[in-house]
């Protein structure tokens, strides 16, 4: 897909780097121009100069046929702004903002724009909110037999009951991080929106439970 990155300092270029190696196409907006030297001779996506919640900048950088973007400059506010500006102006569903303030980052976050906590995530917690699809293993056993795992999860899960997950999935839910904080489920737990779900599973699973989780209750692909 194309991707545009708001802010070209270390964050923003690793970003762009490790998203063109998988094959995307990028754009990077940073109102330096000299920023762009971090991107390096090889890469070989658009180069943006200018403030990254103008929509005349956005468009420039391809906004309007972007499935993701990511808002990772250097002030909260703009980036915060900027990630809005990308989903209610243009409708980009996979938004990210990087917030310095891990006490303003809840409050952004009720505001329906995911949000990455600076001092405590990195480019790689950036790819995972901007590319939301399988499974991202976080501990195996010993054997390999059995991991714990970080699963994307459908939207048509919300509302519906922990207990309700488990059952069609046949997994067990090790924990949820709402808001930026882990939380320990009961069955009685109801999904919300923005809820990260971590699974324990059996590893000959992990195809099964990928495409349990990415479809609705009820669909094929559960048990």
């Amino acid at each position: 897909m194309h991707i545009v990155i708001m802010g070209c300092g270390r964050v923003g270029s690793a970003l762009a780097q490790a998203l063109e190696e998988q094959g995307h196409t990028i754009a990077v907006v940073d109102r330096d121009p000299t920023a762009f030297r971090r991107l390096g001779s090889s890469f070989g996506g658009r180069r943006v100069t200018g403030i990254g919640f103008d929509q005349d900048t956005l468009r420039e950088a391809g906004i309007e046929d972007a499935g993701a973007f990511a808002a990772v400059s250097s002030g909260d506010n703009s980036n915060i702004i900027a990630a809005r500006v990308a989903r209610e102006m243009f409708g980009i569903e996979n938004v990210a903002a990087r917030i310095y303030d891990p006490r303003r980052a809840e409050v952004y976050q009720r505001l329906g724009i995911p949000t990455v906590a600076t001092v405590r995530w990195t480019a790689d917690q950036m790819l995972r909110r901007l590319l939301p699809s399988g499974a991202e293993p976080l501990w195996r056993d010993p054997t390999g037999g059995v991991q714990l795992a970080e699963v994307h999860t459908s939207a048509a899960w919300v509302g519906h009951r922990i207990s309700r997950l488990q059952d069609e999935t046949g997994v067990r839910v090790a924990f949820l991080t709402r808001l930026g904080e882990a939380i320990l489920p009961s069955s009685q737990t109801v999904l919300q929106e923005g809820d990260l779900v971590h699974v324990m599973m059996r590893t000959d699973e992990i195809d099964r439970v990928e495409a349990a989780f990415a479809k609705g209750p009820g669909e094929e692909g559960g048990r």
